[in-house]
């Protein structure tokens, strides 16, 4: 890794679907500090063919902001537009990393025998590596040959990952599956001049008949096996083979590509060496497992866009990482289809008064017609962010179901056990244990009042015990998770200081318990010498002032039957972090969450704990 003296400015961009968006980070008084942002629209597609014009479009805006010279000129780009890396009296920058989504990113087809095992973790290793999913094909996913055959011919994918079968085990379906793939013949989505690129990450014992069956069709790689033995999976090798053929395949291919790859050059073992240039989802997978890693924290986040919600979490002692992308659930081309998963009542539930089918319909409607216009009026903002809390929750709900434990492994288990339910396979994310809550995405990032980007992260997501919340900013996690290849220092240091805007805490103790009966017993010693005690009762919110950097003193007594962190009925000590909202008291309760059908009953409550988080003016909860 570069030390501070060797990396002193830094840029890092993100070309996006969109927009490039770029950051200058430069290490100012002992630590490194995001210090000036520019962007400006991508040019991977017609006209202009070339993604870098707009690479330099936006670090133009950089340099002008920064006054950033090279050569004592006022450029950074030599005269063929290429980026100069090295200082020269000090004014150049030592690094320049990106990471890219634009041309659609990075779309995959995975294979394996059974779809919840090897097939689960074919889908694990390509999500990870920041890929979108276009379908998975196993042996026992009861489509008929031909159909298969027909579907790996249609999907034109970036690159295929096959699995399947442990090490030394039996090879009839590993060879099956690839029989299948050569008769489909693929073609790669972009290109047409190579191979379609394909991973074989299955049963060692089956590299001869893979080879034999698609050497000579398509652009063979073998690797490592990603489940290796049915309590072990191996994805690492797998990732790392998706990551080099994205550079060396789909990169090359897109406009403009090839010359930006011999741009992204840093410090690196002591060497200027190329870093290449990740997929989106990937650099904010690699930032998270950092963060994760270096505070010996569990944390989970969320990207919420217009088509597609990404969640990312690191649970466990083992720091296990996993991804999903909710590919149609987000906030304008996919809103339809939140209503159509949700419900109409489920959004309507979320809404503090009265408007009819029509009125919520016809509001859906023109955000997915007209997917740039922002709300106008504050009821279309309430409606807004109650879809928001739906896809979100339904996103969340599609990540549990995938971040699980290894099916068909044994596990050692107690004689208590014995009439248990099973949980080999059963879900890792714990919300009892996240230490912190990231948000991300439009509609959270961008919301006029912080209270309601904390309203939204507690409804959708409902964390037990005490959870830390943040917002990242101005989305700079994927550009901070390239930079982590060359100085975790830099990106640790500017993820915690400038990416995320922590909003406070939150204390959620969860159980059953009667509605007239104390759900919490708070005695909290507050920053500014204050100190709140109270016995709340069940189905009530409370938020304390707590500020940005500042830490108040609690000790909570769940009542009987509900649990805080500690146990069913076990008293808490610990710190609460505050943030731009505060301590928020959640004492709700019940998970999942319910809510009276009735208007009558459910608007009164609902304006209640919105009025106490201050999420909308005074005068709409009257």
């Amino acid at each position: 890794m570069a030390d501070a003296q060797q990396l002193t400015r830094i840029i890092a961009t993100d070309c996006g679907s969109t927009t490039t968006k770029a950051i200058l980070i430069e290490y100012v008084d002992g630590e490194y500090r995001q210090t000036v942002r520019g962007e400006a629209p991508t040019t991977v597609e017609k006209p202009l063919n070339d993604v870098t014009r707009g690479v330099v479009n936006a670090v133009t805006e950089l340099q002008e902001l920064a006054q950033l010279r090279y050569n004592n000129s006022n450029i950074i780009f030599t005269d063929g537009n290429e980026l100069i890396i090295g200082r020269d009296g000090d004014r150049g920058v030592d690094a320049y990393v990106s990471t890219s989504s634009a041309g659609g990113g990075l779309q995959m087809m995975v294979t394996g025998v059974v779809a919840k095992m090897t097939g689960e973790s074919a889908e694990r290793a390509a999500l990870g590596a920041g890929a979108i999913v276009m379908d998975l094909i196993a042996s026992n996913d009861k489509r008929a040959n031909y159909e298969k055959i027909e579907r790996i011919r249609q999907l034109r994918p970036d690159m295929i990952l096959m699995a399947g079968g442990v090490d030394g085990g039996t090879t009839k379906h590993v060879a099956e599956m690839a029989e299948l793939v050569a008769a489909a013949d693929p073609k790669p989505r972009l290109g047409s001049s190579y191979k379609l690129p394909i991973i074989y990450a299955g049963n060692n014992k089956a590299h001869e008949i893979i080879r034999e069956t698609l050497g000579e069709k398509t652009d063979l790689l073998i690797t490592d096996n990603l489940r290796p033995t049915l309590e072990r999976e191996n994805l690492g090798p797998a990732r790392d083979k998706i990551h080099d053929l994205f550079m060396e395949h789909v990169m090359a291919q897109a406009p403009g590509y090839n010359k930006l790859m011999n741009w992204t050059k840093g410090p690196k073992n002591g060497k200027i060496v190329n870093i290449p240039i990740m997929p989106t989802p990937a650099a904010v997978g690699n930032i998270m497992q950092t963060i994760a890693r270096q505070n010996e924290i569990e944390v989970l986040g969320v990207d919420i866009g217009g088509a597609t919600t990404d969640v990312f979490s690191v649970f466990t002692e083992e720091h296990v990482f996993n991804r999903t992308v909710s590919a149609n659930l987000g906030m304008s081309y996919s809103i339809s289809n939140v209503l159509a998963t949700a419900g109409l009542n489920n959004i309507l539930r979320w809404v503090p008064f009265d408007i009819d089918e029509s009125g919520l319909r016809n509001m859906i409607k023109n955000k997915m017609i007209r997917p740039t216009t922002i709300p106008q009026q504050l009821e279309e903002l309430v409606l807004e962010q109650a879809i928001a809390k739906e896809a979100l929750k339904y996103a969340f709900i599609q990540h549990k179901e995938f971040a699980v434990s290894l099916k068909g492994g044994q596990k050692q288990r107690e004689i208590s056990d014995a009439f248990a339910q099973s949980t080999s396979g059963g879900s890792i994310v714990n919300m009892m244990t996240l230490d912190l809550l990231v948000g991300s995405g439009g509609v959270l990032s961008h919301a006029p009042r912080r209270h309601q980007t904390v309203m939204m992260l507690i409804d959708a997501f409902l964390p037990e015990g005490v959870t830390r919340l943040a917002v990242d900013s101005i989305f700079m996690m994927p550009q901070l998770g390239v930079l982590a290849e060359i100085s975790e220092k830099a990106a640790t240091e500017v993820f915690e200081k400038d990416c995320l805007i922590y909003l406070g805490s939150c204390v959620a103790p969860v159980g059953k318990i009667k509605a007239d009966k104390v759900a919490l017993t708070a005695h909290i010693e507050l920053p500014n010498g204050e100190v709140f005690e109270e016995n709340i009762k069940f189905g009530e919110m409370r938020v304390l002032p707590c500020g940005v950097g500042e830490v108040a003193k609690a000790t909570l007594k769940p009542g009987k039957g509900l649990d805080v962190g500690a146990g069913k009925g076990q008293e808490l000590e610990t710190d609460l972090h505050g943030g731009l909202v505060g301590i928020v008291l959640d004492t709700r309760g019940r998970r999942p969450f319910v809510l009276p059908i009735e208007a009558s009953d459910r608007v009164p409550m609902l304006k209640k704990w919105m009025r106490e988080l201050k999420a909308y003016p005074e005068a709409m909860m009257k």
